[in-house]
């Protein structure tokens, strides 16, 4: 007589966020199991990944990088590309040159690279600001408003301005909206709740619990990814079961493993390849953790990562 397994899907489960239009939209979350336990019932919503095209991308350095995106200018030039990046599912625009700290691009110069990106790729659009919640929550409205009709995923309404981010993205705009905390279970679900209490749709919101970098807190992380997860599924906690997404490059490409020179750490080896190794291994890290998404930046990372969903989903 064969054994035959006993399988244990939860009685909760994750709400299926579905981002962008057309034959390109996709759909993030919709899973009753812990991550990549296939063997308790099949993911039909395998994890994303999801390019950051970032408005400062000219600066960036790398060998590999550059070779991709070779003869890229402007936004809409990267977005083009990115969109042929083997692995990518989705895009994500990232106006760090936002920030009144830095170069303090306009709101209006970041909507028009906004809708002239919308207008030239046909991925679904995720988009972030630059951390500076006064520009961010103006830059989120209007980019809410100009892509209408887009369905995309803002990221982030934070506790200091969720009110007027919610409501101008999801109420006001018909977009989907993401709920940015850091690395804390019961922040995460207050924020969902006080969303919720917008009478913003569950199904219109996407997690942004917080990431970090492996080796720099992340245990914080995978605590609270493995606490979140648990409660969503095990305890069928509705306030928990909107999908997490998962901002990796960002954080794993400005730590000293991905920035400091050959010359400076001969002993570390070749800068790029730290850096990549950084950010595949914080990017698995979330997806076994519970992420449903993740946002990436190198081609050589992002190509390891979809045979790493490939092979386990």
């Amino acid at each position: 007589m064969s054994f035959v397994p006993k399988t244990q899907p939860s009685s909760g489960k994750i709400n299926a966020v579905t981002l962008g239009t057309g034959d390109k939209a996709i759909v993030i979350g919709g899973q009753n199991v812990l991550p990549f336990y296939t063997f308790d019932a099949a993911i039909e919503h395998a994890p994303k990944i999801g390019v950051e095209i970032s408005d400062a991308a000219n600066e960036w350095k790398e060998a590999g990088i550059r070779s991709f995106y070779e003869g890229c200018t402007t936004m809409v030039d990267y977005a083009k590309k990115a969109e042929t990046m083997p692995g990518a599912d989705f895009l994500c625009l990232h106006f760090d040159s936002a920030d009144p700290n830095g170069a303090n691009r306009s709101v209006e110069d970041c909507v028009a690279d906004a809708k002239a990106v919308a207008e030239a790729v046909t991925m679904p659009i995720v988009v972030m600001g630059c951390k500076n919640i006064e520009k961010d929550s103006e830059l989120f409205s209007k980019i809410a408003e100009a892509l209408q009709g887009k369905n995309i995923l803002i990221l982030s309404a934070r506790n200091e301005d969720y009110k007027t981010v919610g409501a101008s993205v999801a109420l006001a705009y018909g977009q989907k909206i993401g709920a940015e905390t850091a690395d804390d279970i019961n922040l995460a679900k207050q924020l969902n709740i006080m969303l919720k209490g917008l009478s913003i749709n569950p199904e219109n919101i996407v997690m942004n619990i917080g990431t970090a970098a492996v080796g720099y807190g992340f245990e914080y992380v995978a605590s609270t990814l493995d606490r979140v997860r648990l409660a969503a599924l095990a305890q069928s906690d509705a306030d928990l079961q909107m999908p997490i997404m998962a901002p990796v490059s960002p954080d794993t490409w400005g730590v000293k493993e991905s920035t400091a020179s050959e010359e400076d750490e001969p002993e570390w080896g070749s800068r790029e390849e730290r850096a990549i190794g950084m950010e595949v291994s914080t990017a698995a890290a979330n997806l076994t953790g519970g992420a449903d998404a993740v946002i990436m930046r190198h081609p050589a990372a992002v190509a390891t990562i979809k045979k790493f969903i490939t092979d386990l989903v």
